[in-house]
């Protein structure tokens, strides 16, 4: 079982990453050629929220079984297991909630200006904590 969530967490990653770089090139693009937020615009950011938060899901999922996850909670001297058993969950929930905050936040904004701003700032953020957390030698 352990494995399967772990290549399904890995594969899914490759997915909600496309995605979420979508987002912000899609967001910035939108943002300084001044184009009106069009559905294509909400599609793309609600794809990314969607991708984003199917990985928390199994990746908490993967947390529990693994053994370099909640197991290994409190091994600080290892970086590796620093990394895998704290850092990476931690750096990615906070990651999402600002991906979370960036799609609520925009619905409440009229011009096309804010929304495309809201999605550069907040999704934009989430996408560099994620980045900086991937422990990219135990990727496949």
């Amino acid at each position: 079982m352990y494995n399967i969530i772990k290549e399904l967490h890995s594969g899914w990653a490759y997915l909600a990453l496309f995605l979420l770089v979508l987002a912000v090139v899609n967001s910035a693009i939108g943002l300084f050629s001044k184009k009106e937020f069009t559905p294509w615009d909400r599609k793309v950011g609600i794809m990314a929220l969607i991708g984003t938060h199917t990985q928390l899901l199994i990746g908490l999922v993967l947390y529990f079984v693994s053994p370099l996850g909640f197991s290994s909670l409190g091994q600080m001297s290892d970086k590796v297991l620093r990394m895998t058993s704290l850092e990476h969950p931690l750096i990615n929930i906070i990651a999402i909630t600002l991906i979370t905050i960036g799609w609520s936040k925009h619905k409440k904004l009229i011009t096309s200006e804010s929304k495309f701003k809201t999605f550069s700032i907040f999704y934009g953020l989430g996408l560099l904590l994620i980045l900086s957390r991937i422990p990219w030698n135990l990727w496949k």
